[in-house]
C-alpha cells in the first residue's frame, strides 16, 4: 500500500510543475502580446520610409519560438494524460490481482475442505485444483510482466517529461537574448540611420563637385581636338562604315557560307578514310608504337640520366664564375646607377605635368578600352587553363610523353593552341584582302638571259 501512495504522489508533483510551466508561458504568451502591439501611425510612416523592417527576421525567429513552447506544452498535457490513464489501469490490474488472490485463497481452503471430507475423489479433485493454481500463477506472472513494462513505459514518459521542461528553459532563454539582440539592433538602426543622412549629405556634395569635374572635362576634351580635325574623323568613320556594308560583310557573309560548305564536304569525304583508319590503320599504328615504345624506352631513360648528369655538372662548373661575374659587375652596375639616378629624377620631373595632362584627356578613351581588355583578358585566361589542362591530361596518359610533361611546355602549347586560330584567320583574311599586283617583266627576264649568263660563267672559267 506504502508503494501505491508514493506512486500516486509522483503525477500529482508532476501535474503541479506542468500547471506552474502553463502560467508561465500564459505569461509570456500576454507579455509578447503587448510587446506586438500596434504602432502609432508616425512609426509606420518612419518604417515606409525607411523600407523593409529589419526587426521582420527577430519577430519570424520570436513566433516560431513561441509556437514550439505551445507545442511542447501541449505535448506535456497529453502525456501527464497519457500517465493518469495508465495509472488507472495499473490500479485496475491490481485489483485484479487482488481479487484473484482471494479466489486463489478461497480455492485452497476448498480444496483442503474437500481433501478432508472426500478421500475418494481426492486426487482428482488435487489434479484440477493444481491445473488451475498453474493457469493462474502463469495469469499473475502475465500481469507482473505487463505492470514491470507499465513501469518502464511510465519512466521513459517521466524522463521525456524533464528533457522537454529543459527545452522549454531553454527556448526561454533563447527569447531572451533574442530580445536583448532586437534591443541592441534597433539602436544600431538608428545610430545608421543618421549615419545614412550624413552619408547622403556627403554624397549630394560630392555629386555637384563631380558634376563640376566633368563640365571641365568636356570642356578639355572639346578644346582638344581642332573643329577641322572633328570633322573629318566623323566623314571617315561614316566612310568606312558606308565601305563594310557594301563590300566587306558581304563577303564575310560569303566566306562564312564557303567555309561551312567546304568543312561539310570534308567531313563527308573524311567519314569513309576516319572508319579505314580506326579499322586498319589505327591498331597498326598501335602496334607499332608499341614496338617502339619497347625498343627506344631504355634509350629515353639512359638519355634523360644523361642529361641530368650534364646539367649538375655544367651547373656545378658554371656556377663559380657567375658568382665571380655577378661580384666584379655589381660595383660597375652601382656607379651606373648613381650616376643615372639625377637625371632620371629630372627626366621625370619636366614630364610629369605632361603626362598628368594626357591622362586628363585621354581618361574618357581608356575607361572603356580597360573594361574590354579586362573582359578579353578573364575570357583568354579561363580558355587558357582549360586547354592546359586538357593538354596536361593528354599527355599525361601516355608513357612516353609523361616524363617530359612540364608546366612551362604545357603553357607554351596551350598558348600555342589559342593563337593558331588567329594566325588562320588572318591568313585567310590576307588572302582574301591584300591582293599582289603583279610584277613587271625587266628586260633581264627573257628567255635568252639564261644563255648568256652561261656565257659568262664559261668566259671566267
Amino acid at each position: 500500500m506504502g508503494i501505491r501512495k508514493e506512486k500516486k504522489t509522483k503525477p500529482m508533483s508532476m501535474s503541479a510543475l506542468l500547471l506552474l510551466l502553463s502560467l508561465l508561458a500564459l505569461s509570456a504568451a500576454s507579455a509578447s502580446a503587448s510587446d506586438e502591439a500596434p504602432a502609432p501611425p508616425h512609426q509606420e510612416h518612419e518604417k515606409k520610409d525607411v523600407g523593409v523592417d529589419p526587426h521582420s527576421d527577430l519577430k519570424l525567429q520570436l513566433d516560431h519560438l513561441r509556437s514550439k513552447i505551445l507545442f511542447l506544452e501541449s505535448s506535456i498535457d497529453d502525456r501527464t494524460k497519457e500517465l493518469t490513464f495508465k495509472d488507472h489501469a495499473i490500479s485496475n490490474l491490481e485489483k485484479t490481482i487482488q481479487h484473484k488472490s482471494q479466489n486463489i485463497a478461497s480455492l485452497q481452503h476448498d480444496i483442503a475442505s474437500l481433501q478432508k471430507q472426500l478421500a475418494l475423489d481426492a486426487a482428482d479433485k488435487a489434479g484440477q485444483a493444481n491445473a488451475k493454481t498453474i493457469l493462474l500463477e502463469q495469469q499473475i506472472e502475465a500481469l507482473k510482466k505487463e505492470i514491470e513494462s507499465q513501469q518502464k513505459k511510465r519512466d521513459a514518459l517521466e524522463a521525456q517529461s524533464i528533457v522537454a521542461d529543459n527545452k522549454v528553459r531553454e527556448l526561454s532563454a533563447k527569447l531572451e537574448s533574442l530580445q536583448k539582440t532586437s534591443d541592441e539592433q534597433k539602436k544600431r538602426i538608428q545610430k545608421t540611420e543618421r549615419a545614412l543622412k550624413a552619408a547622403e549629405e556627403e554624397l549630394m556634395r560630392a555629386q555637384l563637385e563631380a558634376s563640376a569635374k566633368q563640365k571641365q572635362l568636356h570642356e578639355v576634351h572639346g578644346a582638344w581636338l581642332p573643329p577641322w580635325l572633328a570633322i573629318k574623323m566623323t566623314h571617315y568613320m561614316e566612310v568606312m562604315s558606308a565601305e563594310w556594308n557594301e563590300h566587306g560583310k558581304p563577303l564575310m557573309d560569303s566566306f562564312i557560307q564557303m567555309a561551312t560548305e567546304k568543312s561539310k564536304q570534308a567531313q563527308k569525304w573524311a567519314e569513309p578514310h576516319l572508319e579505314m583508319a580506326k579499322t586498319k590503320w589505327i591498331p597498326v599504328v598501335q602496334e607499332k608504337w608499341m614496338v617502339l615504345k619497347t625498343n627506344t624506352e631504355p634509350y629515353i631513360q639512359l638519355a634523360s640520366s644523361k642529361s641530368v648528369e650534364w646539367y649538375e655538372t655544367a651547373k656545378i662548373i658554371t656556377a663559380p664564375h657567375i658568382t665571380k661575374f655577378q661580384e666584379v659587375s655589381a660595383p660597375h652596375i652601382q656607379n651606373v646607377k648613381k650616376i643615372s639616378k639625377p637625371y632620371i629624377d629630372r627626366a621625370a620631373e619636366l614630364s610629369r605635368p605632361h603626362v598628368e595632362k594626357l591622362t586628363v584627356l585621354m581618361q574618357p578613351y581608356t575607361k572603356q578600352a580597360m573594361a574590354t581588355y579586362t573582359s578579353f583578358l578573364k575570357s583568354a585566361t579561363t580558355y587558357h587553363r582549360q586547354a592546359q589542362a586538357n593538354i596536361g591530361e593528354y599527355l599525361n596518359k601516355h608513357e612516353l610523353t609523361k616524363q617530359l610533361v612540364t608546366k612551362e611546355l604545357v603553357w607554351f602549347m596551350a598558348s600555342a593552341l589559342l593563337a593558331l586560330p588567329f594566325f588562320f584567320l588572318y591568313r585567310i583574311l590576307s588572302q582574301l584582302f591584300c591582293v599582289k599586283k603583279p610584277r613587271k617583266q625587266t628586260r633581264s627576264s627573257h628567255g635568252n638571259h639564261g644563255a648568256r649568263r652561261h656565257k659568262r660563267r664559261h668566259a671566267d672559267k
